[in-house]
């Protein structure tokens, strides 16, 4: 055998060699999963979404619980049972929607909207446990926030998409709603609310809101106009007065509907969103993407680039 031959196999057995799984975005293909809130504790990012069950060509959401994914590197993802359902809370009759898990106190708790079973509208509930990955249970026994509570929106859906922010000085604070961004300062239960509700106003304002700090500044970034693209403010508050920066991202493709989350995990930061990107995606058929964020030096954001490449492995 010659060794112009033994070079040829050395070369081919490289070629064969199995070789990691490239990431991807959508990052989640086996169940389409939408609203994406995240959470980093201990090195690891849990991951939790809402769990699009409607079928295909069919026109509006199909919700009934949520799901929740862990990962240490953003690519490789482990489905853990779904910890939180609609029937986990007996004063809710449907709509599973985008909801977030915070920390405090070695407890998490997940704040979700709702439709109401006695209260015409939705709701936001709160639901808690002693691990990130569930069981989840109703916190309250109640809704923390109804839709009579909100009357300046003439619509039954305005109580959606909360978010919630433990300051470093231990306020919490609850934002949320649609066509009406509104706040909430929450007390140290986090199970009950502390004071009046406040409006926010907010151009192009649609739904979605995420409050988060960065560097100093707090940064409440939401989904605005139709299709919705995501805008983004600053303050040096978490109360505000907010003061627009402009777009972060743009339209999600095949998907009407953005909802953002943003994180820093392992020194960098990451944008976590959905589109209708599965070969059976669309509008109600979402499925949650990362890319990676980055900050200028006047705490401005560039706009993120929306990959199918996706975000790591993240070392």
């Amino acid at each position: 055998m010659s060794p112009r031959f033994h070079l040829l196999c050395a070369s081919c057995a490289l070629v064969f060699l199995p070789v990691a799984s490239p990431a991807a975005n959508p990052i989640i293909t086996d169940v389409h999963t939408a609203d994406p809130a995240a959470l980093v504790h201990d090195g690891t990012v849990y991951l939790y979404t809402g769990h699009d069950e409607a079928p295909e060509k069919h026109d509006g959401y199909v919700m009934k619980d949520w799901l929740c994914f862990s990962s240490t590197d953003l690519v490789n993802w482990t489905r853990h049972p779904s910890p939180l359902a609609v029937r986990d809370f007996a004063w809710a009759k449907g709509d599973a929607w985008a909801g977030q898990v915070v920390e405090r106190g070695g407890r998490f708790y997940w704040y979700v909207p709702m439709s109401h079973a006695t209260i015409p509208g939705f709701a936001i509930g709160v639901a808690v446990s002693d691990s990130p990955t569930g069981p989840f249970r109703d916190a309250r026994g109640s809704a923390l926030i109804t839709n009579d509570m909100t009357t300046d929106v003439g619509i039954s859906w305005d109580d959606i998409d909360p978010t919630v922010l433990v300051d470093a000085d231990g306020q919490a604070y609850l934002y949320w709603g649609n066509q009406r961004c509104r706040y909430v300062k929450l007390k140290a239960n986090m199970t009950e609310i502390d004071g009046p509700i406040h409006a926010v106003e907010l151009p192009d304002y649609t739904e979605a809101p995420w409050l988060h700090r960065h560097g100093g500044l707090y940064y409440l970034s939401y989904a605005c106009g139709f299709p919705e693209k995501t805008a983004y403010a600053t303050s040096d508050r978490p109360t505000g007065p907010w003061t627009y920066r402009g777009l972060l991202g743009e339209l999600s493709g095949n998907c009407n509907t953005a909802h953002q989350a943003i994180v820093e995990f392992k020194g960098r930061s990451w944008f976590i969103y959905h589109n209708g990107g599965t070969p059976t995606g669309g509008s109600f058929r979402r499925s949650v993407c990362i890319d990676e964020l980055h900050y200028n030096a006047d705490g401005t954001i560039r706009r993120v680039v929306q990959t199918s490449e996706g975000a790591g492995p993240v070392e």
